[in-house]
């Protein structure tokens, strides 16, 4: 979906001004520490996964996802994933009390269990039994996407062609993978120009961006 996420290569939004990485902290206060560990803490439930949640915090209204800090948008994301998943009632979450008992349905992982889920990760590679589309050097045109669902191809790009740089193999699919099912595509690396992104003879520089095969068609 095009929403108050999708901000890449927007204009009349004025400069970014970013803290220096060296300077700026992990966490600006505790509750942007607390809200991190609550996310990572009910995503290890099983309940969702990693695009659910992105998902849930794209479906505020873009005026609040623009104006929320960035944890105000996490906070915002688990706290309609809690509700629409059932674990805590609207009520609960507007007093800040608990008024059920725990539920049993799921397991809750351990400290060792925790570990080894984050050294570990979310790999998302999948063998696949279709072979790719497209190879490298092939020019494609990433095709423009309105979908009310999530999806991981900018705006920006849409529409555009690039060429295609590197075959990553098979990866979930993440416009599927928000609606639960675990399906795989093709993934490849995509190089741009500046001038055909931005349409100006003065830009120079490249982008080169990782896209899904339903994003692309042949430019012929």
């Amino acid at each position: 979906m095009q929403g108050g996420h999708d901000l890449g290569g927007k204009q009349g939004l004025g400069p970014i001004n970013p803290e220096s990485e060296a300077e700026e902290p992990v966490f600006h206060s505790e509750w942007e520490r607390r809200i991190f560990g609550l996310t990572l803490a009910t995503g290890m439930l099983g309940k969702w996964n990693i695009d659910q949640s992105r998902y849930a915090r794209e479906r505020q209204h873009p005026i609040s996802y623009l104006e929320n800090s960035y944890y105000e948008n996490w906070y915002e994301g688990v706290s309609k994933l809690l509700v629409e998943k059932g674990l805590i009632s609207e009520a609960e979450l507007l007093s800040g009390i608990s008024q059920q008992t725990v539920s049993r349905e799921f397991h809750v992982p351990t400290r060792e269990d925790v570990k080894k889920i984050l050294s570990s990760g979310g790999p998302t590679e999948m063998r696949l039994d279709v072979g790719p589309v497209f190879c490298v050097g092939d020019h494609v045109r990433v095709i423009r996407n309105f979908t009310h669902g999530h999806s991981r191809v900018p705006a920006y790009v849409q529409g555009c062609v690039g060429k295609i740089e590197i075959h990553h193999g098979g990866h979930i699919f993440p416009d599927k993978s928000v609606e639960g099912l675990v399906s795989g595509e093709h993934l490849y690396a995509v190089r741009f120009s500046g001038k055909e992104l931005w349409r100006s003879d003065i830009r120079n520089d490249e982008v080169i961006i990782d896209l899904w095969e339903p994003y692309l068609r042949s430019s012929n």
